[in-house]
């Protein structure tokens, strides 16, 4: 990431924002679904942990010796060891951790709250939200209340806590990636990023006692191995890359738009392909999100974009 990206000005909507965009949107929204089929043979921190450091590796190396990028430094390296402990370590590792017991798309519906996180982050950087975005936090704090009630979340706390503490490692990781550690200048930032936070949570797996899992499980299931290759290559090196790309070029709250779609893509997935039951509560809940959301967005001040 380049270091341009700590000041921003109000993003145009070039090829590349719109092309981002429509690869967090959707990809995205298909990957939580992935990550559930994954589970039946590689444990959520290893999952999380190998799929990132062999999409980073192979980043890296595209970059290093066909595109000629230098290495990061040692402070960028020590940037991408912060910002990757928090959105991969943190974020996936809790994401992935929660869907073991929790619904894919009731997972992703809880993560339709980060837009609002990351709202009332830039209040350490003294940018206020409007009226209209105080709404919008007001309404979406609402939603995931509401959504914390259903049977999903009430039947697994230790789910709950792990995407709760999934989004907020998530949403510090994005804004201090922004704003206060840049990483290495382009891709290769990226690719430094995912090695260091997919090490962190092969540590966390050995940590969690997953390798015996894997052993055991070996040779895993063609479905799960099918579901890993997808993460590797849709999941982190077209729509993780495409986030971050949209972080450098773009505000918070653009770069998080995913989470109008992400929601509605996942939880119809789950449903259809996944056998996951969603009640109309729950649906209801996640409508109150995204409208939550909806008006955070549209009370964005011009020069937020």
């Amino acid at each position: 990431m380049s270091a341009a990206v700590i000041p921003l000005s109000r993003p145009s909507f070039s090829p590349l924002v719109i092309a981002c965009l429509a690869a967090t949107w959707l990809v995205w929204g298909s990957t939580y679904l992935a990550i559930k089929f994954a589970l039946v043979s590689f444990p959520p921190f290893f999952q999380m942990g190998s799929r990132f450091v062999v999409a980073g590796v192979l980043l890296a190396a595209w970059m290093r010796w066909v595109r000629r990028a230098p290495w990061p430094s040692a402070k960028q390296w020590r940037h991408a060891l912060l910002v990757g402990t928090l959105m991969l370590g943190g974020g996936m590792g809790g994401t992935a951790y929660a869907e073991v017991t929790v619904g894919s798309g009731l997972v992703v519906a809880f993560i339709a709250i980060v837009p609002v996180m990351m709202a009332l982050g830039l209040v350490f950087w003294r940018e206020l939200p409007t009226r209209l975005e105080a709404l919008g936090i007001a309404v979406g704090l609402a939603g995931v209340l509401m959504l914390t009630q259903g049977a999903g979340f009430q039947s697994s706390p230790a789910g709950l806590v792990a995407i709760a503490t999934a989004c907020i490692t998530w949403t510090v990781g994005s804004l201090l990636s922004q704003r206060v550690t840049p990483l290495a200048p382009g891709a290769m930032g990226f690719a430094s990023e995912m090695i260091c936070g997919g090490v962190v949570l092969l540590a966390l797996a050995g940590l969690d006692g997953e390798l015996p899992t894997v052993v055991a499980n070996w040779p895993p299931e063609p479905s799960a191995v099918a579901a890993w290759l997808y993460l590797v290559v849709a999941g982190s090196l077209i729509a993780f890359n495409a986030y971050m790309l949209l972080l450098a070029h773009a505000t918070p709250a653009l770069a998080s738009s995913y989470c109008y779609v992400n929601p509605v893509i996942a939880m119809l997935l789950g449903v259809t392909l996944g056998g996951e039951v969603v009640t109309g509560a729950e649906w209801g809940a996640a409508a109150v999100v995204l409208a939550g959301v909806v008006l955070l967005m549209l009370g964005r001040r011009p020069n937020q974009g």
